[in-house]
Parts: C-alpha cells; structure tokens; sequence
C-alpha cells in the first residue's frame, strides 16, 4: 500500500465500510446499520447528484422495503409505473407488470435519481449509517479480517480506515474492480446514449405516463430511444446506438440526440413541444464485467461489479439485490459464522444478471421485438416475459429465468406473425 496515503493521527475502524451512496450503498448500509453495526459510507460525489437509469422495476420496491427505505422512497411523490411500452413504426406493444408471472409488487415508480438516491442514503443515514460525502478512495488492501482503505476526505486530508468488511457499491466508478485488478470486458457490444431532461409538454390523447415508452428506430433496428416520464411535467430521453451511428447525425450531441429523436415518429410527435432543461450527457462503453465479485473482505455490488444495458433499466435491481443479498452475509460473517461467498453470493446474484444479459442480447439480435410485437402471443408467455422485465430475474419457477436463451429462441421462432424483421432491416 502506498504509504503517503496514511493519516498521522492513526487508523479509524469500522465494522463495515462501504464505498459509494448509490442506491447499492444506501441498501446495504441501512440494513446493516438497522443491525446495530457501525457503517461508514464513502461518498466521492456531492449529494444530491444526477445519475442516469431512472425508470425501477417493481422487484426493487420489496428490496426497499426489507432494507428499510421503502417510506423515505415513498415520500418522495414519484411516479407511478405499471408496465412498458414499445414502438417500432407503426407496431406497438405494451406489458403490464401486474400481469406477471411471478409474485411480488407489480408497480414502481420512474425517478429523478438525484432526489431518489439523496432520499435513499438520507434513510440509511436516519438509520444509523455515517456518510463522507467528497470522499475519494485511493487504495486498498484486501485481507480477510481487516480490509483496509486509504482515502481522500473532501478537505483534502489523507486518512486510512479499517474495516471487518468492505462494500463496494460505486457503480461506474468501479473502485475496487480497478483496485484489484478484477475489470475484464464484457461481453455485450460497446454502445453509446446521447441522454437529457425536457419539459415534455406532451398533449397527444393516448400516451400512457404510466409507463416507460421504448422505441426502436424505423430502418436502424439497432437503434433505440427511451422517455420516462416523471411526475414533475418533465422526462428523461435518450438514445441508445453505436458511436459513429450516432455521431454522423449532427455536429454536437445535442443536435445528434435531437436529431435522432425526429427520426422515430411517435417520438417526433410526442416531443414536438418539449423544452430542453437539462444538457446533453453522453456515456459510452458502459457495459463492464469483473472475474469475481468478491475477494478476501469485500464484495463488489450492482455496477461496481457488471454492467449491462440500459434498455430493460435492469441496473438499480441488480444493485439494490446485490445490497441486500450481501448485506445479512456481511452481518453473520461479523459475528463468527463462515460465509461461502461463491456459493452465496456470486453465484445467485450472477444468476439473475445472467437472465437479464439473455434479455439484453436477444433485444440487440431481434429476437426479443420479435417476440413482444407478437400480438398472437400467449397470456401465460407474456406474463413471463412480464416477470422478467419487472424484475424477476431471480424466480426460477418461471422457465423464462430457468432456459432464458432456449425459451427466447424458440419464442422467436414460433413468432411468425410479427412484422419486426431484423433480416429486412440491418442495423
């Protein structure tokens, strides 16, 4: 360890620390703080901060609940979602979550994630967990007992800290995956989003706020949009593709994002009077991967370890499950029980992102619109396809979970009445 990051006064100790106050963070850092022990969050943001990935499934709303945080999430007034909404030129399609296989909540919400995730560590906080916001972690020495951490606190002073445990909830930032040397590529293609907020203004009749509306482009299949809706007039809208598709459509991104948008009809005419309040982000190559999720003393959770895709907004699931499937193996290891990592941890939580990267995929391929845009489809296979896409990706009753890619395969085989044809028309 790079011994200029130690603090002269000496090594503060913890039982758990956590890096980052994400929604992964914040879960985890309640429970655990509810559980009587001494928590301390490391923030390297500012709170409250923007974050993209702004529509849940409705799984998170039990795992906020068993965290302890469902009622400061609640007073927040967000919207209401029951479903998504898809649209490719003049197809469109609709899943209702509370038609869904499996059991569970059937509604959610679509959030600005600076107010949710400000609200979900303030509820950590009211529990127990101390927070450092400006917070930088600069290295880390793993070890079974006693990890320990060298930091950078917001007024510039270096400190080291000991824990029992460590977290690693830091999403993009992936702190302890660079740390370790346990970053790899995934598997998933790279990919671009041009993203901003607007005030919609949308006036047309039969557009559901209840919902997240996904679009595909009419002749670039591998091109596709988001609006999610929220409860204050505005919406998040985005566009998903690769880099030099993107790039070609304007000169900045705000003109590329604008662009695209008119491109796709039924955006073009929803948006048609919208207000741009926010500028345009961009982030690329964002899906990421790790060799393992856990070492001696820590863990790695939600996008600090894998990274999908943004389309089936699957990423504050896999963090608030990672947060509280970790956290009661994090409680019984600190009281002497001997925890299996593997067989706990990484292999059920890399179960569910399994399912969900099968998803991904066969979304990219025209397998999945294939399927979706089926109006001949089955109740009883659409409330699985529901399922997953609110979030069960963890129910192994549902045998779109248990053969995600020969269940996806034969669907689109046997969907001969859908017009979405990836053959016709090629990325």
């Amino acid at each position: 360890m790079d011994s200029s990051a130690a603090m002269v006064s000496g090594i503060e100790q913890v039982d758990v620390a956590i890096i980052g106050a994400g929604p992964a963070g914040a879960a985890a850092a309640a429970w655990l703080a509810r559980a009587g022990l001494r928590v301390r969050v490391l923030e390297q943001s500012q709170f409250p901060r923007f974050s993209i990935g702004e529509s849940l499934l409705p799984q998170c709303m039990q795992y906020l609940h068993d965290c302890g945080l469902l009622a400061a999430a609640e007073a927040g007034g967000f919207q209401y979602k029951d479903g998504a909404a898809f649209c490719w030129r003049d197809e469109s399609a609709a899943i209702l979550f509370t038609e869904k296989f499996s059991p569970g909540p059937g509604t959610t919400w679509q959030v600005p994630r600076a107010d949710f995730d400000q609200r979900l560590i303030e509820g950590a906080q009211a529990l127990g967990a101390e927070v450092l916001f400006g917070c930088k972690v600069t290295d880390f020495a793993p070890d079974a007992r006693k990890p320990r951490l060298c930091l950078i606190t917001a007024e510039g002073q270096k400190q080291q800290l000991e824990a029992r445990f460590v977290l690693d909830a830091s999403g993009y930032g992936r702190v302890l995956a660079r740390l370790t040397g346990l970053a790899c590529d995934s598997v998933l293609e790279s990919r671009c989003a041009l993203f901003m907020h607007v005030e919609d203004r949308i006036d047309t009749a039969d557009y559901d706020r209840n919902k997240i509306l996904i679009g595909i482009h009419p002749q670039l299949t591998g091109v596709w949009y988001w609006l999610i809706p929220f409860s204050d007039g505005r919406a998040s809208v985005g566009v998903v593709g690769d880099r030099a598709t993107l790039e070609q459509a304007g000169l900045d991104d705000a003109e590329r994002l604008w662009a695209m948008l008119r491109q796709e009809p039924r955006y073009a005419e929803l948006l048609k009077n919208a207000v741009q309040v926010r500028d345009t982000g961009r982030l690329e190559g964002y899906s990421a991967a790790v060799t393992r999720l856990h070492g001696p003393g820590f863990a790695l959770l939600g996008n600090a370890g894998e990274f999908l895709d943004p389309v089936f907004s699957s990423g504050v699931t896999i963090a608030l499950h990672s947060g509280w499937l970790a956290a009661p193996l994090v409680q019984r290891q600190l009281v002497g029980e001997t925890v299996d990592w593997q067989s706990e941890f990484e292999q059920p939580l890399r179960a569910g992102v399994d399912t969900f990267r099968e998803f991904v995929q066969a979304w990219y391929d025209g397998r999945l619109p294939r399927i979706i845009f089926n109006q001949r489809q089955p109740a009883r296979i659409r409330s699985m396809i529901s399922a997953v896409l609110a979030g069960y990706a963890w129910d192994n009753q549902n045998p779109l979970v248990a053969a995600s890619r020969r269940r996806l395969n034969a669907l689109a085989q046997s969907s001969t009445d859908s017009r979405f044809d990836l053959a016709r028309h090629p990325c």
